[in-house]
């Protein structure tokens, strides 16, 4: 039996010696504070710049080791949510985390984008996909009441990333130097990882908070899930679904600058920070969409999401020259809705599948972030070369828009096994 989840169960479960009903609160910032680091991933661009005038490279070489990250991040999910209940949260978070370290530690000394992108691409990213899932596996199993709710504030340290770690990174940066820079932010993130990894634990099996102010352990009560994921409907409904609105989400988070500059003529200072307070979006959204999913049904709150992306295609389609507002409005949404849908999949996975396989499960839809990140990341840029403007791109965003609604209501629903 997994020494991490067997506590003595004659005795009222303590957390961090306090009772369990509040002491499980901590693990929400302590998981905060693990994809706070993490969520660095999404501050590449502001190595790209130094890297590119170091080695003479090109943006597109520039963007591999960010785009390699991503992808590995995604297919590290689902080995991740397989090794997460057999041997611990603290062990598979603690080897994420010097994975991570590592990675940002060998960046640093590599001489070429083929290098950086194998130790900060594969490297970097295989530690963040071991690292992501176990503070969500915590915080979804020691709130079985509010998992949404918790998934969803857990999450906001990966959204709200950015906001800390770029400023921070461009300081070092300017103060020490592109490599020394990478160091310092490897060393301190295995630090403060494996630190963290130390004290997250699991509650024990089928363990539900009482009423009141003590925990009580509850019988199991028996769940007509269905028999496996990958023969479930309302799975692929689920992939799909995640695929679209990850695809559109970073599509639009990676021409956010450019199209500020060249459809709404701002100048580029005024672009880059607007970047700020679409990342705040990002991030305020990832809570209430887990807190929607929490009380409405999946498909009602992912059509709703929808329905905010069609709104901004819409804006941006007959923007112009001097709209300010305008854009703003568009991308925060944009940025909104992609922090939406990383607390939809997640809290979706834990009402339409069994949550005792959550880690497992979410690590297979995660997938679907990662064919999002990979298309995303390219076919922006791919519309704006072709006809010469990205206000193209927001025309198959609409669409993709459009058949997320229709998929999410004809397949976002439980499986009629789960009905019977």
């Amino acid at each position: 039996m997994n020494t991490l989840n067997t506590l003595d169960h004659d005795n009222p479960v303590k957390v961090f010696g306090l009772s369990a009903v509040r002491g499980r609160w901590l693990f929400i910032p302590l998981g905060m504070a693990v994809l706070l680091c993490l969520g660095t991933v999404y501050s590449w661009s502001i190595f790209r710049k130094p890297l590119e005038t170091e080695l003479g490279i090109s943006a597109t070489e520039s963007l591999l080791p960010y785009t390699v990250a991503l992808v590995c991040y995604a297919i590290l999910m689902p080995i991740a949510g397989f090794f997460i209940p057999r041997i611990g949260p603290r062990l598979v978070a603690a080897i994420g985390g010097l994975v991570v370290g590592l990675g940002y530690i060998l960046a640093s000394f590599a001489g070429h984008i083929g290098a950086i992108t194998l130790t900060y691409g594969v490297i970097n990213g295989t530690g963040v996909g071991l690292a992501y899932g176990v503070p969500m596996v915590v915080a979804a199993r020691w709130f079985p009441e509010r998992k949404g709710l918790a998934v969803g504030l857990t999450i906001v340290g990966f959204g709200l990333s950015p906001l800390i770690t770029a400023p921070l990174a461009n300081r070092l940066i300017e103060s020490l130097g592109v490599r020394p820079t990478l160091r310092v932010l490897g060393i301190a993130f295995a630090v403060v990882i494996v630190a963290i990894a130390t004290t997250l634990k699991l509650p024990p099996r089928h363990w539900h908070p009482a009423r009141g102010n003590q925990p009580q352990r509850v019988a199991p009560i028996p769940h007509p899930y269905p028999p496996h994921l990958l023969k479930s409907r309302s799975f692929y409904g689920l992939w799909i679904c995640y695929i679209i609105g990850a695809l559109v989400g970073l599509s639009a988070i990676g021409i956010s600058s450019p199209v500020g500059e060249e459809i709404i003529q701002i100048n580029s200072t005024v672009a880059a920070s607007s970047v700020a307070l679409f990342a705040l979006f990002n991030g305020v959204s990832r809570p209430l969409f887990g807190w929607l999913t929490d009380r409405y049904r999946p498909h009602q709150v992912a059509i709703a999401s929808y329905g905010l992306i069609l709104v901004a295609c819409i804006l941006m389609v007959n923007a112009q020259a001097g709209q300010v507002l305008t854009y703003l409005t568009a991308f925060s949404l944009f940025w909104f809705c992609l922090g939406g849908w990383l607390a939809i999949a997640p809290t979706t996975t834990l009402r339409l599948f069994d949550p005792e396989h959550y880690a497992q499960n979410y690590g297979i839809v995660f997938t679907a972030y990662g064919i999002g990140a990979l298309l995303g990341t390219l076919i922006a840029g791919q519309i704006r070369d072709w006809f010469g403007s990205y206000s193209y791109a927001f025309y198959p965003m609409a669409l993709l828009a459009i058949v997320g609604m229709v998929v999410a209501t004809l397949m976002l629903k439980p499986d009629p096994v789960a009905r019977r």
